[in-house]
């Protein structure tokens, strides 16, 4: 948490990126809570639920359309999220004890890694066509950087006030986007 906090100015930093420029991406209606917990697989295929956004937002803040990038984000962060859960939430159990978390970490910040760069892949190459995304790579990476700082400081938030034990996934996933936010 101190390095996080220590951090800081260089979170500020980021957040100051899409203020030095004009991101052309357009606005839609987004899902606006999107996460694993919101895909259903029904055997054959797919769907997505609860498309009423974020439960603690205003339904009038719920309303503005918003980048689809945000909803790409929220995804990321959950895979982060699914990582770091099973990694963390069996700390200290029969399946995962203390001392192997140093040599058990590097698989989950893999799996995340492997997992987000195919969804993200996938989903640019399907979702380009629509042209609602930002016309350049250099855009696109500043908003959906500024995106995943944004679901990680939100989830810092939550978690400190709803599940203080899973802090730690918040922390890690903020220290690891100030590590690699440019290599997007």
């Amino acid at each position: 948490a101190l390095r996080v906090l220590d951090l800081q100015g260089e979170v500020l930093n980021r957040f100051r990126t899409v203020l030095s420029r004009k991101i052309t991406a357009k606005r839609t209606r987004i899902h606006g809570d999107f996460h694993l917990g919101q895909v259903l697989y029904t055997g054959k295929d797919y769907l997505i639920i609860d498309f009423e956004g974020e439960p603690a937002r205003p339904l009038t803040e719920r309303r503005i359309k918003k980048s689809p990038v945000r909803d790409v984000a929220g995804m990321l962060r959950s895979f982060h999220y699914a990582a770091y859960t099973s990694l963390f939430g069996h700390l200290g159990s029969a399946n995962v004890r203390p001392e192997d978390l140093a040599g058990l970490e590097p698989w989950a910040r893999l799996w995340n890694v492997w997992v987000s760069s195919t969804f993200l892949n996938s989903y640019l190459e399907h979702a380009t066509p629509g042209q609602f995304l930002p016309e350049n790579r250099e855009e696109l990476n500043i908003l959906l950087n500024i995106y995943l700082f944004e679901k990680a400081l939100y989830e810092l938030g939550y978690e400190l006030n709803n599940r203080p034990d899973w802090v730690r996934i918040p922390l890690t996933g903020i220290l690891q986007l100030l590590q690699t936010a440019e290599a997007v």
